[in-house]
């Protein structure tokens, strides 16, 4: 899938796959079916329907996980929003390919192929205080190179994130697409004391102001990252081939909840993974009405809460596809 302008994709929902309403059906008539009462395995049944809809597949199963974690680094660090270097995006790059980050354990876990892409870390966004984080060819080629790196055969994606100063822009961006004062979508991130929560809230005000009203998608150029461009781009062609998502905690969630206020039904393949301690993820959630699969008090990001979350995926698959019906095994149904 190659988007050619970031405007065509308000219009994209029109014409890229929808969930398969007759395999959803067959898939909730099997649940109905097998040795338990009806709805009794609650979610783990939602997901299993969730599934075959989009894998147009009644008893759809998960072969191949993709897990991609994108990274970048911000001009808005300039600002002071983070304790950490941006040095620290490359070595935990690093730290991810020698397998040693959580998200490594829990691809292992969980059966998902982690691939990590480095998006320019020698060349961080503009300062959004300033002017545009990035041009729109910039935002272009960042959703191009996201959308490049799903792999045609996965079964599901897993998407996630690392770039010192994102929980910045996860904010800017959450400010900017379902208002609220920034204070409102600002935390702590990783880790800023009371002054550092007191610079983040100060740098989103002046972008917010520098940049006044926009479209969804002059929001992402404007005020976020190449990582969350990538994400962008990696919800729409996984959207393109039926595999369904599990996104991650806030900056990953912020990042596709611009395609959300493009058009909603961009999301609706979309799972998220987890709800993250970070305190304006609760809020987004709500803001692109979103259930969460897990509440693990987690704020890590690197995708992982959505590697966790795909163990419950498999579970639910597990038991809708091994599960007897009744029929089956001889037992009476009420």
């Amino acid at each position: 899938m190659k988007i050619t302008s970031v405007f065509e994709i308000a219009t994209l929902a029109d014409h890229l796959p929808a969930a398969d309403a007759a395999m959803q059906e067959g898939a909730r008539a099997h649940q109905n079916a097998l040795t338990k009462p009806p709805g009794s395995l609650g979610r783990l049944e939602e997901l299993a329907i969730f599934m075959a809809g989009w894998r147009a597949n009644a008893r759809p199963e998960i072969t191949t996980a993709q897990a991609l974690v994108f990274a970048g680094n911000h001009g808005v660090c300039a600002q002071g929003v983070n304790p950490y270097p941006q040095e620290v995006t490359a070595q935990m790059v690093a730290n991810f390919e020698h397998g040693g980050a959580a998200i490594n354990q829990l691809c292992r876990a969980n059966g998902a192929d982690l691939r990590v892409i480095a998006l320019d870390l020698d060349r961080p966004t503009a300062d959004f205080t300033q002017g545009p984080a990035m041009t729109e060819a910039e935002t272009l080629d960042a959703i191009n190179r996201g959308a490049a790196a799903v792999d045609p055969g996965a079964d599901v994606v897993i998407l996630g994130e690392m770039g010192i100063g994102n929980s910045t822009i996860a904010a800017a961006l959450a400010s900017a697409l379902f208002k609220g004062t920034p204070a409102d979508w600002v935390g702590p991130g990783t880790g800023a004391d009371a002054a550092g929560l007191a610079r983040k809230i100060a740098a989103i005000t002046t972008g917010l102001a520098l940049h006044g009203a926009k479209s969804p998608m002059e929001i992402l150029a404007a005020l976020g990252g190449r990582e969350q461009a990538a994400i962008c781009g990696a919800v729409l062609a996984a959207r393109a081939q039926r595999a369904p998502v599990i996104l991650d905690g806030f900056i990953c969630t912020s990042a596709a909840a611009t395609l959300y206020a493009a058009d909603p039904r961009l999301l609706d393949h979309c799972l998220v993974g987890h709800v993250s301690a970070e305190p304006g993820h609760r809020r987004l959630l709500d803001a692109i009405d979103k259930r969460a699969v897990l509440e693990f008090d987690m704020r890590l990001g690197e995708g992982s809460g959505a590697a966790l979350a795909l163990g419950i995926l498999r579970s639910a698959l597990a038991c809708h596809n091994g599960m007897a019906t009744f029929a089956q095994a001889g037992i009476s149904e009420a």
